[in-house]
């Protein structure tokens, strides 16, 4: 059973639906990476899984349940975290109360969960007393993925993680996907640099005008000419 399955979901924010039938799978193991054009539907669906917008069609199943149309705070205890692209940090508090705002489920002792995250990414230890609005655009988003984190997902859920970040934390964020991945975390990301991003993705979709246009392994979407040619651009 796949650890996320979306079939045929439908939906948007009022009047013409935004997704039109999206179709996604992956697994516990996977890293799964959504691309296309602009417009495409790609956040909706982040959202559309999250609760933060109606589902008029289809399913979402997680963990053997129908969860479309969930509320976010009902999601979170479940095993499901999601980052949003934009505000994703409280800016007045410092880092180590951001992560402690992302326990907020947890009735559990979470100090060993705060010290994954500091292994996970070691400069938020050293600023763990700053305010996160002091930091740089990319320490900002590991505090967002540490906030997200710290409530033991099994699967995170990230919205164009490297947006308006310089070429060194782009890397380092995606190197640190990578790693939370491997320690049992499984990711459904939307990315803008898309043929970074399905270089290391096991899943890959396209969408284009709320629906799937093509479906595959990172590897053999950046090898398909069509998708290549229409979502991914020139070879760097």
């Amino acid at each position: 059973m796949p650890l996320i399955e979306l079939k045929h979901v439908v939906g948007g924010y009022g009047g013409a639906p935004i997704l039109n039938g999206v179709n996604i799978a992956i697994e516990k193991s996977d890293i799964g990476v959504i691309v296309g054009p602009n417009g495409a539907g790609k956040s909706t669906t982040l959202k559309a899984i999250f609760g933060l917008l109606k589902v008029t069609g289809g399913t979402i199943d997680f963990g053997g349940e129908n969860i479309a149309n969930s509320l976010p705070d009902k999601l979170v205890p479940k095993g499901l975290s999601f980052v949003p692209q934009e505000k994703n940090v409280f800016t007045s508090m410092s880092v180590e109360e951001n992560l402690e705002m992302g326990a907020f489920t947890r009735t559990d002792d979470f100090s060993s969960t705060m010290e994954w995250v500091y292994e996970m990414f070691p400069v938020l230890r050293e600023k763990r007393r700053q305010p996160a609005g002091e930091l740089s655009g990319g320490q900002r988003q590991m505090v967002a993925m540490g906030r997200a984190l710290m409530s033991k997902p099994t699967l995170l859920m990230l919205d164009e993680p490297s947006a308006g970040l310089s070429p060194r934390y782009v890397i380092e964020i995606f190197e640190t996907i990578q790693r939370v991945n491997k320690e049992g975390v499984g990711i459904l990301m939307v990315e803008q640099n898309a043929r970074q991003a399905l270089a290391f993705a096991s899943k890959g979709f396209v969408l284009a005008s709320g629906q799937n246009r093509f479906t595959g392994t990172g590897a053999e979407l950046i090898a398909d000419p069509e998708v290549a040619k229409s979502f991914l651009g020139a070879e760097p």
